[in-house]
């Protein structure tokens, strides 16, 4: 999707429907199918799978306690897949101009910058896993549930050593908050096709098929 518009908006909508009921999921994971580039985002995307395996986990915990863990798994799994979508389409400067447009140049360039921030973080952490599993292939190590915690303590860390560079920086270059965007957006028919159809399964969650007609 061009438009960053539609493009959160319609995730938004698919998240919200998937997180509801299992039948919004399979909807949303339909829509997910032909709208995206399905199938590449697993492969493009090297923390979907280890995401889909901590919800595998607690899924499984959850179905042995008596909860619904297999309903979880699919919702959550859909909406996991359409964060993947999201974050392969985002370009940059995307979410600044779109906070720009929606909630002016004070609070919604703020939001837009961290938002802009949030998906940096995103891609270091991609980058830096990649580095953690390469080291311990040097290394000999064998990859399994034992590298989970010593992996995510170092993730945490730097994320946390960038966090503090970034404050320091903005401080450093006398940011206050607030700033000036005019931001440019191009709605395709594409984009305007797939929302529509987004919107069409939100409505059949929300609001079942047969109330629409009058049943005898």
């Amino acid at each position: 999707m061009d438009d960053v518009r539609v493009r959160v908006g319609t995730a938004t909508l698919l998240s919200l429907i998937s997180f509801m009921s299992v039948t919004g999921a399979v909807l949303a994971f339909i829509w997910w199918l032909i709208f995206t580039p399905n199938i590449r985002l697993v492969f493009r995307n090297r923390l979907l799978l280890p995401s889909v395996s901590v919800i595998g986990f607690f899924s499984i915990i959850l179905e042995l306690t008596g909860g619904e863990g297999a309903g979880y798994f699919i919702r959550m799994l859909v909406i996991i897949l359409i964060g993947a979508w999201l974050l392969y389409e985002q370009k940059q400067n995307d979410f600044l101009n779109m906070g720009s447009w929606l909630l002016g140049t004070r609070l919604g360039f703020d939001l837009g910058m961290v938002a802009e921030i949030a998906i940096q973080t995103l891609n270091d952490l991609d980058t830096d896993f990649q580095r953690i599993r390469v080291a311990g292939n040097l290394k000999g190590c064998a990859w399994g549930p034992g590298s989970i915690v010593p992996s995510g303590l170092i993730l945490v860390k730097r994320t946390l050593s960038r966090a503090q560079d970034t404050t320091d920086l903005l401080a450093v270059r006398g940011y206050t908050g607030g700033g000036t965007r005019e931001p440019v957006f191009s709605l395709s028919s594409r984009d305007a096709i797939a929302g529509f159809f987004a919107l069409c399964m939100a409505i059949i969650v929300f609001l079942p098929v047969s109330e629409l007609f009058i049943l005898s």
